[in-house]
């Protein structure tokens, strides 16, 4: 793995949570890989298969937030090929139903890289209890 490729899948990382931040559905689309085999596991909720489902699912989110603000810590890419993956906490504040929430999740996201860009194909977040 070179300084290179670990820096483009970080940065690609960062877009993610960016467009996460924002609550602009179009935005996530673009960190997306656009095809039927990506996946995606919100904290509680069951496994998400292929575009659709998990666009959706980041609809539902975004309808029902008012605002999420995202300080990761612990980053680490790891680079096999053209495939990808970061290890990181998202250490979240959010407003939904007029409630302030913080929240620890551990997150694991995995990038493929297409056309000279690191795209999503997987997301996984666990929440830490009492963190």
């Amino acid at each position: 793995m070179s300084d290179a490729d670990e820096a483009a899948v970080l940065a690609a990382n960062k877009a993610f949570y960016d467009a996460f931040g924002t609550l602009d559905i179009h935005q996530m689309e673009d960190v997306w890989s656009r095809d039927d085999v990506v996946t995606c596991v919100h904290p509680g909720w069951t496994a998400l298969d292929g575009w659709a489902e998990v666009m959706e699912s980041w609809e539902r989110i975004f309808d029902g937030a008012a605002m999420m603000t995202f300080t990761i810590t612990g980053a680490q890419a790891t680079v096999e090929g053209g495939v990808a993956w970061v290890t990181c906490t998202e250490n979240l504040t959010s407003v939904a139903g007029g409630r302030v929430m913080d929240a620890h999740v551990e997150a694991t996201n995995v990038f493929r890289s297409r056309h000279g860009r690191w795209l999503m194909v997987h997301h996984h977040g666990s929440p830490v209890l009492g963190g």
